[in-house]
């Protein structure tokens, strides 16, 4: 272009453009903006684009350039990438069909601008197909790594807390029963009150250590030991309890826990919602598996629970799952039983 005012005005168009549209760009692909340009973002843009065609337009026309055609290509080549496809094609065709208007006005030759804007709309938007793919496949990994360490993160504090109710929910009801009946007996029996005393003690001494061991993660489960811990529980708060354990093939860790966990909340549901006089606990092993059954009699249907789970037996039903198993209760004249089934690959 000779004329210097065309050019400084030409150049003033175009530097609006490129700057309203880089900053559009910025807020679609950066790091560190993931949401898409705002509706003033885009609205820059498009008066940007409108005040360029009077300033750049005119540009290079008397020396046989399609100046804007040029522009509008580059600017519809990058709509879809800025506003989405939905919205972007038709704004590369209305910048297609505006492009045409102005050289049918400028130079009589319309469709020359239609197809350069067109041509270079189309080539942009191919060569802007392949990296914005690979940008959005980037961006969700990255989300798939982040939600899998969120996801990672909340399964450790559940299967955490479940450790904590398993242990301290037991030990705790008992120890509260231990402390109950030592203060009954005091006055009337001061040995006796030192012996239930003396085991809450041992109760809270122990639950102590098997915290410590959870929290450092080196618990190991003993299940034998744990259902003669329950049975010796019972007897002591005054339930006749026989314990059958059958010899078998050893268990998995996971495997181990949920019985040991059934176990401990069975017992724990003896004593809290029961008038037991009796309770029976029975290990089974099978070549198809093994079964866990506790049975006691004064079970009395709670107000509102009509599957017979507690919040207790539920939390182990899941962790039952997890190892391939199933909890199974019954209320039946009274008599509550509790079985619970491990497949033998468990």
């Amino acid at each position: 272009e000779t004329d210097p005012a065309r050019r400084l005005l030409g150049v003033t168009g175009l530097l609006a453009v490129l700057a309203a549209l880089a900053l559009a760009l910025l807020r679609r692909v950066s790091p560190t903006r993931t949401a898409p340009p705002s509706a003033a973002t885009l609205a820059v843009l498009a008066v940007a684009v409108a005040v360029s065609v009077p300033l750049l337009a005119p540009v290079g026309v008397a020396q046989g350039w399609e100046t804007w055609a040029w522009l509008a290509g580059g600017v519809a080549g990058s709509v879809p990438v800025v506003a989405g496809w939905r919205a972007g094609a038709p704004a590369a065709v209305a910048l297609t069909v505006v492009s045409a208007v102005v050289g049918d006005i400028l130079a009589a030759d319309g469709w020359t601008y239609a197809a350069l804007t067109a041509g270079i709309a189309v080539s942009l938007a191919l060569v802007h197909l392949v990296p914005l793919q690979l940008w959005t496949l980037v961006e969700q990994a990255r989300a798939g790594r982040d939600a899998a360490a969120r996801l990672a993160a909340a399964q450790e504090r559940l299967r955490f807390a479940a450790d904590v109710h398993d242990l301290l929910g037991h030990h705790l009801t008992v120890i509260a029963l231990q402390a109950e009946l030592a203060a009954r007996t005091a006055a009337s029996d001061a040995a006796a009150a030192a012996g239930h005393a003396e085991h809450a003690r041992s109760l809270a001494a122990t639950a102590l250590g098997e915290m410590r061991r959870v929290v450092h993660g080196y618990r190991e489960v003993d299940l034998p030991a744990q259902l003669t811990a329950v049975a010796e529980v019972l007897r002591a708060s005054g339930v006749r309890c026989t314990a059958e354990i059958g010899e078998g093939t050893a268990l998995s860790v996971a495997s181990a826990a949920a019985r040991a966990a059934t176990a401990r909340e069975a017992g724990t549901n003896v004593l809290r919602h029961s008038r037991a006089g009796w309770c029976t606990i029975a290990l089974v092993h099978t070549p198809d598996g093994t079964e866990l059954t506790v049975v006691n009699d004064g079970a009395v249907p709670e107000a509102g629970r009509t599957d017979g789970h507690s919040s207790g037996l539920r939390g182990v039903t899941d962790r039952l799952a997890a190892a391939g198993g199933a909890l199974d209760t019954r209320l039946d004249g009274g008599v509550f039983t509790l079985r619970a089934t491990v497949a033998a690959r468990s």
